[in-house]
């Protein structure tokens, strides 16, 4: 049976909500908004293996005057990174006083080459991936994972590699750990976040 799941954001106005179908690897389509650095509204697919690495993943993020989508696509000789951009995302971050976002995707889809994992920024869904690829919840606790990723920002959609820590703290918590940022999040049986501090929290139906 089909997953709802819904987030909201607890560091700026926004949400994600997401359809998807764990029974054979992961597929599913979600949403999610924000109002930080400026308003806009994000729409993704999904698909990953039985082994819970990352086949597709494609992103549309459009805002007032501007949009971009991006399409990653792992094969046997790495990653395909597709890109389309409509209107200058760049002038409406200036005109709010923010830095400019660069172009979306990357110009080196070798640097992915590491990354099994995806990673779509301010999404708690994406933290489920290498959590139930590594089988986290069958490791001992204080086992730290490194995890390669294809981190895709927000919204500009620039896509960059990324190495992640991932820690067991004892069931239902994991360790989130990038460069010097850290997080304990709390997941259900299944993997998925409940609740990212400083982030997100889920929101069930009551």
């Amino acid at each position: 049976m089909p997953k709802s799941l819904f987030w909201a954001r607890t560091d700026t106005a926004g949400c994600e909500h997401v359809v998807l179908d764990d029974g054979q690897g992961l597929t599913a389509q979600g949403v999610a908004l924000a109002v930080d650095p400026i308003p806009y509204t994000c729409r993704y697919r999904l698909a990953v293996g039985p082994d819970w690495s990352t086949n597709r993943l494609e992103v549309e993020s459009e805002g007032a005057g501007w949009s971009r989508s991006v399409r990653l696509e792992r094969g046997r000789d790495g990653w395909r990174v597709r890109t389309g951009e409509e209107g200058d995302l760049d002038a409406a971050l200036s005109a709010a006083g923010h830095p400019p976002a660069g172009l979306p995707g990357t110009d080196d889809p070798g640097r992915l080459a590491e990354a099994l994992d995806v990673d779509l920024g301010g999404s708690p869904l994406t933290n489920t991936l290498p959590i139930r690829r590594v089988g986290l919840g069958r490791l001992p606790a204080d086992l730290a994972t490194a995890v390669s990723v294809a981190w895709v920002l927000l919204p500009g959609l620039a896509v960059v590699p990324a190495e992640q820590v991932y820690t067991s703290l004892g069931p239902g918590r994991v360790r989130y750990s990038s460069d010097t940022f850290t997080a304990d999040l709390e997941v259900d049986p299944d993997g998925f976040v409940v609740r990212y501090p400083g982030l997100a929290e889920r929101v069930d139906p009551r």
